[in-house]
């Protein structure tokens, strides 16, 4: 029988194997134990690239867990043994003191169970005209060690928002109970402080977006079906975890942090396939919200680090979130108990239409077109009260694109009649939902025609008029290739990009094969390097970073960032100033969202899309989407039926 591939992802029995081992050798379990994380520890690039099917893989576990007694959290790492029957083992062990693990699924609901049913909690309600807790919703967030009152520091404390649904199964996000707040013992859930400002009570609002709550909702007629199907069936393959189409190669992945992983991306070209990237995934998501007043004044989520993309992914259903002939992939996470989860639908494949492609027009034979097709695997994500909807798309003419949805409801805030605060837009009565932004962190370990690559900045130059360039019409393009670690940024005036190029191979026509990356929603953080939020997340500083890379180097703002107060990972990591010339380099792009309310984003936010592109740039010798077929054209013009060459 063929075993695992190294790279797939842990199984529900792998999971169930971590969880007796930690009980076994540490007495790990609940309820004085939770497990925080179990994931697959990936091994070295040369163990991926050397594997053959039917060798035996040496499954690696990595763990962190903490003690709720003492709050006292270790990582550890365990070999599950191999496909040929080994024994597991627990490899390492190793404790980590003054640091919080990333927040749980189960704490959350916990906590909110917890409050409803305080007495205190009770109390305060009914204070505000509130008879019924069930109707409440008591979302916790993390903190930033800064901000922790002091009284409490050095526990594992969250801070808690209250909602409230106007009926059973209304929108709680369509009304906060402004000013009131708890703060919480996450491992007694212990009601520690309430925190009890001015009652600004429940502004008349509109807020709610289901149908069934919607005041005399009446929907649209006027829209036709649209049906999207492939009568010959879909043109990708996927054996276990591995994913063909057309030219390109590639395994899927998830993890409980980053949530969907892409793996070893390559392009066959026939021959061999030519790698590109190794690893593609989100590291990190910094969301802070620009306003101190006290309702959102420690309102800064780190969405990967502190909460994890892979627990908050959702199941897809079809029709709905994808359309057309569609291939689903489960994937298998854990709840604190160690207890296996399977997300059923949590990535999504099919094909689209994307236009044109390419097309000319020649005067005397006519008109050559081919229709563009992409190959989409994408994930949806629900954080709270926001949705991310992620788009992996890989196009026939090389390209890669990852596009980000941001929708989901807004936080928003009540104030005195006349009194809106400046930090926000009015969108519905007495009633502003703050600026924030979206920092989103892709991490991109590029092999790009293997693993030696440098990264170069290219932009474009306008020489001075001289008897050279007499008109002023000159442009040329400047190289610069990166030679030390550190953050970089984009310059709109000079078209900055940057090209990862091959140190070992070279194009037809004599120059590195590469991919580019072109900045987009990029844009400042606009915070004061002294500011509790910089000094955790300082990768959101600059829009690209680029370190050699190092496997332990995985996360941008440190491992530990739940309750952090400095920054542990880029700032600190490139101050060693290490060369990033001719070696295996990582990019972390910053890219996302500045997100100044509109009112029609309210009371439910139509879909904020950003993304940005590797476009090959000398990695082929011409148009690699030269080969793609023509097909036959419907409703052209006035003759119904046409053709595209």
């Amino acid at each position: 029988m063929t075993g695992p591939h190294p790279l797939d992802p842990l199984t529900a029995d792998e999971i169930r194997q971590v969880a007796a081992l930690l009980q076994r050798e540490r007495g790990v379990a609940r309820p004085q134990w939770r497990i925080a994380a179990i994931e697959l520890r990936e091994p070295a690039k040369e163990v991926v690239r050397g594997h053959e099917p039917g060798d035996p893989v040496e499954r690696r576990a990595r763990a962190i867990v903490w003690d709720t007694s003492d709050g006292l959290a270790y990582v550890a790492e365990l070999s599950l043994g191999n496909s040929r029957g080994s024994d597991d083992t627990l490899l390492a062990w190793e404790a980590q003191p003054d640091r919080q693990p990333n927040a749980t699924v189960d704490e959350w609901h916990e906590c909110d169970e917890a409050m409803r049913r305080h007495p205190d909690v009770i109390a305060a309600l009914a204070e505000r005209g509130i008879d019924d807790p069930s109707l409440t919703l008591v979302d916790v967030w993390t903190y930033g060690a800064s901000l922790i009152p002091e009284p409490f520091a050095g526990r594992r404390i969250g801070w808690c928002d209250v909602w409230l649904r106007a009926a059973p199964g209304a929108n709680p996000y369509a009304h906060p109970v402004a000013g009131l707040k708890f703060v919480v013992d996450m491992n007694t859930m212990e009601l520690l402080e309430i925190q009890d400002g001015p009652d600004l009570g429940f502004p008349p609002v509109m807020g709610e977006y289901d149908p069934a709550h919607i005041p005399d909702y009446a929907p649209r007629t006027t829209r036709r079906p649209l049906e999207v199907v492939q009568p010959e069936g879909v043109s990708f393959t996927l054996d276990g975890h591995a994913l063909a189409w057309e030219n390109w190669r590639m395994r899927l992945g998830f993890t409980y942090r980053e949530g969907l992983v892409l793996h070893e991306v390559g392009w066959d070209d026939g021959s061999t396939v030519r790698p590109i990237a190794h690893r593609l995934s989100f590291a990190e998501m910094v969301v802070p919200y620009r306003d101190p007043s006290p309702e959102h004044a420690n309102r800064t989520a780190f969405d990967v680090g502190e909460w994890g993309l892979g627990f908050m992914t959702t199941s897809l259903e079809l029709g709905c979130d994808c359309l057309g002939e569609i291939t689903y992939v489960d994937a298998v996470l854990h709840d604190s108990a160690g207890e296996p989860q399977v997300i059923r639908n949590a990535i999504c494949l099919h094909e689209e239409d994307d236009g044109v492609a390419w097309k000319h027009v020649d005067g005397l034979v006519g008109a050559q077109v081919r229709r563009r097709r992409r190959m989409v695997v994408s994930s949806h994500v629900t954080v709270a009260n926001y949705e991310y909807l992620v788009y992996w798309r890989f196009y026939e003419d090389g390209t890669i694109e990852c596009e980000v949805r941001a929708t989901g409801i807004m936080v928003t805030t009540p104030f005195r009649e006349g009194e809106a605060p400046p930090y926000g837009t009015v969108v519905d009565a007495r009633t502003y939902a703050p600026i924030h932004q979206h920092f989103i962190v892709a991490r991109l370990d590029m092999d790009v025609d293997g693993e030696a690559n440098t990264v170069v900045a290219t932009e474009t130059v306008q020489p001075p008029i001289g008897p050279d360039n007499p008109y002023g019409l000159a442009l040329t393009q400047a190289s610069d290739p990166l030679t030390t670690e550190g953050g970089f940024d984009p310059n709109w005036a000079t078209q900055r990009a940057w090209k990862i190029t091959s140190s070992t191979r070279r194009n037809a026509h004599g120059t590195p094969t590469a991919y580019k990356l072109a900045p987009s929603g990029a844009f400042p953080a606009m915070l004061d390097p002294s500011s509790p939020v910089f000094e955790r997340a300082q990768v959101i500083g600059h829009t690209l970073w680029v370190t050699p890379f190092h496997p332990e180097e995985r996360w941008p703002c440190g491992e530990f960032v739940n309750q952090s107060a400095y920054d542990e990972g880029l700032a600190v990591w490139t101050q060693a100033q290490r060369s990033i010339e001719d070696t295996d380099v990582v990019l972390w792009y910053v890219f996302g969202i500045h997100h100044v309310p509109r009112v029609e984003d309210w009371p439910v936010m139509p879909v904020d899309v950003v993304s940005f592109r590797l476009t090959p740039a000398g990695f082929f010798d011409r148009n690699p989407a030269l080969d793609v077929a023509p097909q036959a054209g419907h409703g052209s013009g006035h003759e119904g039926k046409g053709h595209c060459s």
